[in-house]
């Protein structure tokens, strides 16, 4: 089955599966069940797979509960960072679900029951509440005991029918692709913000590109407003896993995205040993910095959000912030986040940063950060996408690449709002286009209209403008 074949396939049964449960569950808490029960079916054939260990005499699924010895258990635990009894594996729960009038319970418990596995152990902080949004209990599935286990059948049903193999013969990002569709059909119709937590993987895969480009190895990886951890694992498919030293780390303030973030790296086989996704405030409350210095950090922070600036009058001395002289606005914390991860950038790391074009042109403190940035020659590159390419918002965005080993004081702007591929809710990158911007970001060519790498004092005799469209556009007023 190629890619396509799977992605409509996967689209087929998600929609199949909503029609199951249609008038009973909002579309955007539906995600929940869907996400929780792709999660649910393949830790239970990682753990099989794990246990098995390819000895065809071995039937994991067919053994009692009581077979299982503490030595068993404990190796296990140790190696996947959790355990699944042979009763509560997904398979065996789905194949008796019709049956089972205690349904929506009896998943509670068994998802209790592998959180509770890993207490004690290492994996305990990337297990706990992993399972607190797929809710079997709330009155959200219905408000009788057969409603609820009505629809928790018709999703279980959905999900087991889904025929890709084993999770990694898939030929497409599951998880990241179900969440895709999800999102671009219900967050827009229900006004939910869905899109700030989820970066398309046309972008993320753009994004990683940039932030790791020329390195052959990095230390580990950082976030910092994570969100289900997409632009993270995005590294993961164009650097080998070994090539990352330390791993995955990553911060997100909303606790529905957190735990998606942490499913999302057992489903990309990243072990718990590997990431370490933190719940918190980055800005206010910024965790890791005991393991700063990163070589790369990829990030879409949200855009113009609020935050407490100048109004904690101690907050100028904190070290991400003190260097610049000047705080973000209160009602636009983006140059926070550009401070933030300049601060975790190591020596010979890149940062590449989602940004709202407003923060390149304003003035105020916005534009004395920029000041910053340039003369400190931090800037690399700026690069203007096309609008509509995020879920949400139509918004055109930037991407800020910064780095602190730059061979020159120029700084690139790189025009791509033409480069697009318009389809029906939204309009995407190619991979030709990201091989288009990877080229020319490479080679730091000028290319009419589209990229110019401009020189340090021509930034500075243009207030510290870095909008893209002053240096690339036919009436730019200036010469290179």
């Amino acid at each position: 089955m190629t890619s396509i074949q799977q992605r409509t396939e996967l689209q087929h049964r998600i929609w199949q599966i909503a029609n199951d449960v249609r008038g009973a569950v909002h579309g955007w808490d539906f995600k929940q069940y869907v996400l929780g029960t792709l999660f649910y079916r393949f830790i239970s054939e990682n753990f099989v797979s794990y246990i098995e260990g390819g000895d065809n005499s071995i039937h994991y699924a067919a053994l009692p509960d009581s077979v299982i010895i503490p030595e068993i258990k404990d190796d296990a635990i140790k190696t996947t960072g959790y355990f699944i009894y042979p009763s509560q594996l997904f398979v065996n729960v789905a194949a008796n679900a019709h049956h089972n009038k205690s349904l929506n319970t009896d998943l509670a418990a068994i998802f209790a029951a592998i959180e509770a596995s890993a207490n004690g152990y290492p994996s305990e902080r990337d297990t706990k509440d992993l399972f607190a949004d797929f809710d079997t209990t709330s009155n959200r599935l219905g408000y009788t005991v057969k409603d609820k286990n009505t629809r928790l059948v018709a999703v279980l049903k959905g999900v087991a029918e889904l025929d890709f193999g084993h999770f990694d013969d898939s030929h497409i990002d599951l998880f990241g692709d179900a969440y895709e569709f999800l999102i671009s059909n219900y967050a827009a119709n229900a006004g939910m913000s869905g899109g700030d937590f989820f970066t398309p993987q046309y972008v993320s895969k753009l994004i990683a590109q940039l932030a790791m480009h020329q390195q052959t190895s990095i230390n580990k990886i950082y976030d910092p407003a994570c969100g289900s951890g997409s632009l993270l694992l995005q590294a993961s498919k164009h650097m080998k896993t070994s090539l990352i030293e330390e791993g995955f780390f990553g911060q997100e303030i909303n606790h529905t995205t957190y735990n998606l973030a942490r499913m999302n790296m057992f489903l990309h086989n990243i072990n718990y040993d590997k990431f370490n996704i933190q719940l918190g405030d980055t800005l206010m409350n910024p965790n890791f910095r005991d393991d700063k210095p990163f070589d790369m950090i990829v990030s879409n922070p949200p855009y113009s959000a609020k935050w407490i600036g100048s109004d904690d009058p101690m907050r100028i001395y904190d070290d991400r912030f003190a260097p610049a002289g000047v705080l973000a606005p209160k009602s636009k914390a983006d140059f926070a986040f550009v401070l933030h991860a300049l601060s975790y950038l190591s020596a010979k790391g890149r940062a590449a940063l989602v940004c709202f074009p407003g923060i390149f042109y304003r003035g105020g403190a916005e534009q004395k950060i920029r000041q910053y940035l340039v003369d400190n020659n931090y800037v690399e590159t700026v690069i203007a996408l096309a609008p509509n390419l995020f879920y949400g918002t139509t918004i055109a965005k930037n991407i800020l690449v910064l780095s602190k080993h730059k061979p020159d004081t120029t700084i690139q702007f790189i025009d791509a709002s033409a480069l697009f591929e318009k389809q029906t809710n939204n309009n995407v990158l190619l991979d030709t286009h990201i091989e288009q911007i990877l080229r020319v970001f490479g080679s730091k060519a000028n290319v009419d209209h589209f990229a110019q790498s401009v020189p340090f004092d021509l930034v500075t005799a243009n207030d510290y403008n870095l909008s893209v469209s002053s240096y690339t556009a036919r009436e730019s007023n200036f010469t290179f």
